[in-house]
């Protein structure tokens, strides 16, 4: 691996960070394709992290650039893990807001990862849209 390089998203990046979605099994968000790449013109911060210039993850999140960063989707090519990638993408997003505390929806499969990094656990709900219908 050469030098990875973080930037920020561009709409051209879509098709990339849309397979990486289905490799990781993240079906909703490949299914519902059009929401997703709105979500990600709409979000900030919005970075991609890339090896010779090919996509490699990323990070997309939302903030009111005082008091929270919320950290929609984080994702890493699996033959890139173990590389401290994810920790730089959520470095970079957190200097562009330093004063934000960092908020991560976890998986059961990557909890330890963000509690070895000195993340604590809180609690949260979810309900989709589907089920306010």
């Amino acid at each position: 691996m050469g030098e990875a390089v973080i930037r920020s998203f561009h709409e051209n990046d879509f098709d990339t960070i849309n397979e990486l979605n289905k490799k990781e099994g993240w079906d909703q968000l490949v299914e519902n394709r059009e929401d997703t790449l709105y979500a990600w013109i709409n979000s900030e911060p919005a970075l991609v992290i890339t090896d010779d210039q090919e996509i490699i993850g990323y990070l997309r999140g939302l903030t009111d650039g005082v008091v929270t960063l919320f950290i929609c989707e984080l994702l890493i090519r699996e033959d890139y893990r173990g590389q401290g990638l994810a920790q730089k993408l959520i470095e970079e997003a957190h200097s562009c807001y330093p004063s934000t505390r960092v908020e991560i929806l976890a998986t059961s499969s990557s909890e330890s990862y963000y509690s070895s990094r000195g993340f604590r656990p809180f609690c949260g709900f979810r309900k989709s849209a589907q089920q306010f219908v």
